[in-house]
């Protein structure tokens, strides 16, 4: 049992802000203060959450952070603030959960990086989905070696994001503030995918284009092939044009001895087991470890709160940390790269790599 409860602070409050409260809440966290620029937002959440009194209201993150004194914040705002917000919790002292993706730029990612470590605080960044019993499930069989030599893995994420999506927040789409639907939609598979995959990447070819979208900067279609350092390969296929509503979340592995394959809307339910060891029934398994969640979020948020202040208390690594969201973003920022230049992109990337390189893009819309 926990000695003391951990003052918490979330800063945003926007699309994603209700599985943060849920999952605070349901770790026993005092939700200390909210905030947000917009404060119908906070008063949107306070009205859904039944907030009582005590949790104070911010416009400022900065005053919260000098009032308040959290413990635990969460970053929850457009992607292109996460990486200063974060800062300046860490220079704060506190311990921080960055919403995906963990930064923009490498630049910011190590900057984050760097000053958890030199201030002696935990950061997480938030790849929920690892929570998945699905995916738990396939990590397990991945370190038990099940799959014998991993041959390649795929990641597809095919949803639907229309014009009122992009209008009601005008930061998604742009590079200055989010990128495109790699980085926004499909950001949580390839981290699965690389994840699983051995982590270290090679090389990556891709193409990516806008397709529909001609209201937002970035793409609206990603594809990818990699190959990992373990003599594996990648496919990742990502695009936010499914008619006319969310379609599937799939991460594949294929091994020499296992096939597996996770599906639903955000990968939640095993739908292919197949290993050559017999150790487990293949339909005990799709029963016991898939979930319908009401939504592409799932249930992650709560198990990845859980594992954050269990490492706060026990002086360890987050099992996300900032090094794992600085890898989703390294890979993400590659394939553009390599998507501008139509060459093989190296890894690891040019360490100036940001979303502001592939500003005007797809300036000339057909």
């Amino acid at each position: 049992m926990r000695s003391e409860i951990m003052r918490y602070a979330l800063i945003g409050c926007g699309r994603i802000s209700p599985n943060h409260i849920v999952a605070a809440r349901n770790n026993g966290l005092e939700l200390a203060a909210i905030c947000d620029v917009v404060e119908n937002m906070m008063e949107d959440k306070v009205l859904k959450f039944a907030l009582p009194d005590s949790v104070k209201q911010y416009t400022d993150y900065r005053e919260l952070l000098a009032v308040e004194k959290p413990d635990l914040v969460a970053v929850a705002t457009e992607s292109g603030k996460h990486a200063a917000i974060a800062l300046d919790c860490i220079e704060a002292g506190c311990h921080v959960i960055i919403e995906k993706p963990i930064a923009l730029s490498i630049k910011d990612a190590d900057a984050i990086i760097r000053a958890s470590e030199k201030k002696g605080v935990k950061v997480c960044a938030c790849h929920q989905n690892r929570f998945n019993k699905s995916v738990q499930k396939i990590r397990e069989a991945v370190e038990k070696k099940r799959f014998g030599k991993l041959l390649y893995g795929t990641a597809h994420v095919r949803w639907a994001r229309d014009y009122a999506y992009y209008a009601r927040a005008k930061w998604r789409g742009t590079w200055e503030q989010d990128g495109g639907a790699l980085m926004n939609q499909c950001i949580h598979d390839i981290d699965l995918l690389r994840w699983m995959m051995g982590d270290d990447v090679t090389e990556v070819v891709a193409m990516t284009d806008r397709l529909v979208h001609e209201y937002i900067e970035a793409e609206d279609l990603g594809i990818a092939l990699i190959r990992f350092a373990n003599g594996s390969y990648g496919m990742i296929e990502g695009t936010t044009n499914i008619y006319p509503r969310n379609l599937e979340e799939t991460l594949y592995i294929f091994g020499e001895k296992g096939t597996v394959k996770a599906g639903g809307e955000a990968v939640n339910i095993i739908e292919e087991w197949r290993f050559s060891d017999y150790l487990d029934e293949a339909e005990t398994v799709k029963r016991e470890y898939s979930e319908l969640p009401p939504n592409v979020y799932g249930f992650g948020h709560t198990k990845l709160y859980a594992d954050v202040i269990d490492a706060i208390e026990k002086d360890r690594t987050p099992y996300v940390d900032a090094y794992a969201g600085k890898r989703a973003l390294e890979l993400v920022l590659g394939i553009y790269q390599a998507a501008k230049t139509g060459e093989r992109v190296s890894f690891p990337i040019d360490q100036n790599s940001s979303t502001l390189d592939f500003a005007g893009r797809f300036s000339n819309w057909r």
